[in-house]
């Protein structure tokens, strides 16, 4: 087959779509192009990426990049798709028309956790390696994408939350000013206890390295307790740390209860006394035969 009979060939018309004419050739070329501009678009894609990524640019906006590059690059395709085809945009004015008024009917709650996503990105309330509480969740954001929000729960579950719910529910950000969080560990010890020798324990071991310095670290006579005198101690670190909160206080609860056993002082525990009146005299039920 020569050049021209190959031209032929493509040339041939398939079928007329709204007296527009679909060829072989076009049947051909349009998939290579959408194949071939797909992955075009995902190389471009991971080049920005890594390219902010090296320069060290906040994971908030490599997101928004990434997304936009993406959007633009499909649209772009499409556009590229339809011009093979001898299609104009405004072929698909009354048919696009009729798709949105039943898309908007039929996906509402699509469209708002696309466009919460988009407000989620832009604003920023909510950022990657954030620490939130949404209701009884707690846990790391991950990724924030169009639809729903990937978050790591401190259990190491992984939840995928609806973009919308971020915006609509009330969401405890720890870390959305700095990465700062307070921590506290109460103890109680017994009564007759040196509290002057338990403070100063209590502030040496909040010297932990994980314990930061500024804000410094508080202990507090909280309370006369029914069964102990109560001491709560204040401290600060950093989120995102090498050591979670919960690790660093689990370390400081063991240092407390290793200085107090070689201090002498009796961590309390629950307990009754039972004082019996001395004129009360006891007599034996069992009486002898």
């Amino acid at each position: 087959m020569n050049i021209a009979e190959l031209q032929t060939f493509l040339d041939n018309r398939l079928l007329t779509i709204a007296s527009y004419d679909i060829t072989v050739g076009q049947v051909i070329l349009v998939p290579v192009v959408a194949l071939l501009g797909y992955a075009l678009i995902g190389f471009i894609v991971s080049l920005a990426v890594r390219a902010m990524q090296r320069r060290a640019v906040n994971a908030d906006l490599i997101q928004v990049v990434r997304r936009a590059v993406y959007i633009l690059g499909i649209v772009i395709l499409v556009i590229t798709m339809l011009d093979l085809l001898n299609i104009p945009l405004t072929a698909f004015a009354f048919v696009s028309g009729a798709i949105a008024i039943g898309f908007g009917f039929g996906a509402q709650n699509i469209i708002n956790n696309f466009i919460s996503g988009w407000i989620l990105i832009w604003e920023r309330p909510i950022r990657i390696n954030d620490f939130i509480e949404l209701g009884d969740t707690t846990g790391t954001v991950e990724e924030i994408n169009t639809r729903s929000t990937r978050i790591r729960r401190v259990d190491g579950v992984h939840l995928l939350v609806p973009n919308s719910r971020l915006l609509e529910e009330t969401v405890v950000n720890w870390t959305l000013v700095d990465k700062l969080l307070r921590c506290v560990v109460r103890v109680g010890v017994a009564y007759g206890s040196d509290v002057v020798r338990v403070r100063e324990i209590l502030q040496e071991v909040v010297t932990h390295p994980s314990v930061l310095e500024d804000p410094p670290a508080q202990v507090i006579f909280e309370d006369f307790g029914d069964n102990a005198l109560i001491f709560d101690t204040y401290f600060w670190v950093e989120s995102g740390a090498e050591k979670s909160a919960r690790e660093i206080r689990s370390e400081v609860r063991f240092e407390i209860y290793r200085r107090f056993h070689e201090a002498g002082i009796v961590i309390a525990f629950p307990q009754r006394d039972v004082h019996l009146d001395g004129t009360v005299t006891l007599k034996n039920s069992v009486q002898d035969s």
